[in-house]
């Protein structure tokens, strides 16, 4: 069964989609920045449920249904956006869940687990970092003893996405909208990732559900993380694995392996192939059986 509703969160109004019954255990799925929940494929959320787990997907404060604020007038935080994931649970009068979220929303796990540990039941983390870079801020390695499971990995160097160049895209246009969220999924993405067709009527749906897209992306980059956790990381004791793709060019390999080691018992997975992108497809079965069997 699959329900979306407006719900009171924090003061603001929040989209929120669900996902098989409330009876199985909870998953909440943490989006990436300037993302609405669209971007959590349709049919992965159902498998997930089909796993006997009750899955929410939410909007960012600022992306899809969710209440938007005006370009550069954000009235929140980084530590806001966490505040409203535990948020949209006591809405849901979830009292824990297994968190799964992707860069951005990997993020807010760690902060959710670090500073409300009793709602966090598991960890997933894909595509994410400790505080954004790997512990003293130098040229990443692959060394250092950290469990590792299926797959392979390139070493490279640390990254650093560099400070946006002046945006000329008309993100009130629709199809010059859809145009640069495509080539931007495309450019992160690998061998694996949909084609453009698909991209493209999600792309459509994301603009659609949307207020204001240069607003929802300008705001996110100004609310930031939150306050550093890195030092707190070690106090997390929920189970927790890394997922992180092989050709990932935004986060580098160090990061992950970073994240791994300052959580106990942390175990790193690489996905072989996929870039900084929702899981695709090609590699579902991967994934859920890792969501899973964490979340058992």
């Amino acid at each position: 069964m699959v329900h979306e509703t407006m719900m009171p969160v924090n003061g603001i109004h929040m989209c929120v989609e669900t996902f098989g019954e409330p009876i199985d255990p909870p998953l909440l799925l943490l989006a990436a920045d300037a993302s609405s929940m669209d971007w959590w494929d349709d049919e992965f959320c159902r498998r997930l449920a089909a796993g006997r787990r009750f899955v929410i997907r939410y909007d960012h404060r600022d992306t899809g249904r969710s209440t938007s604020y005006p370009a550069g007038a954000l009235a929140y935080s980084g530590a806001d956006l966490m505040c409203d994931a535990v948020g949209v649970l006591d809405a849901l009068r979830v009292p824990a869940a297994h968190l799964v979220g992707f860069s951005l929303g990997g993020a807010l796990a760690q902060r959710i687990a670090v500073h409300h540990p009793s709602r966090v039941l598991s960890l997933t983390l894909m595509s994410t970092s400790v505080d954004g870079e790997a512990p003293g801020d130098a040229p990443l390695t692959l060394g250092g003893p950290v469990a590792v499971s299926a797959g392979t990995v390139t070493a490279g160097v640390r990254t650093v996405e560099a400070p946006p160049a002046t945006d000329e895209t008309d993100w009130s246009n629709r199809r010059s909208a859809v145009a640069r969220m495509v080539d931007e999924v495309r450019a992160r993405g690998g061998p694996f990732t949909p084609e453009e067709p698909h991209l493209r009527r999600l792309a459509e749906r994301v603009f659609d559900r949307s207020a204001d897209l240069a607003a929802t992306r300008l705001n996110h980059r100004l609310a930031g993380y939150g306050p550093p956790v890195r030092d707190l990381l070690g106090g997390i004791d929920t189970p927790t694995v890394v997922l992180h793709g092989t050709l990932d060019r935004q986060i580098a390999p160090g990061h992950p392996q970073a994240l791994a080691r300052c959580i106990p018992g942390a175990r790193l997975v690489w996905l072989d192939g996929v870039g900084h992108e929702p899981p695709p497809r090609a590699v579902w079965a991967q994934v859920l059986t890792e969501i899973l069997a964490l979340a058992a």
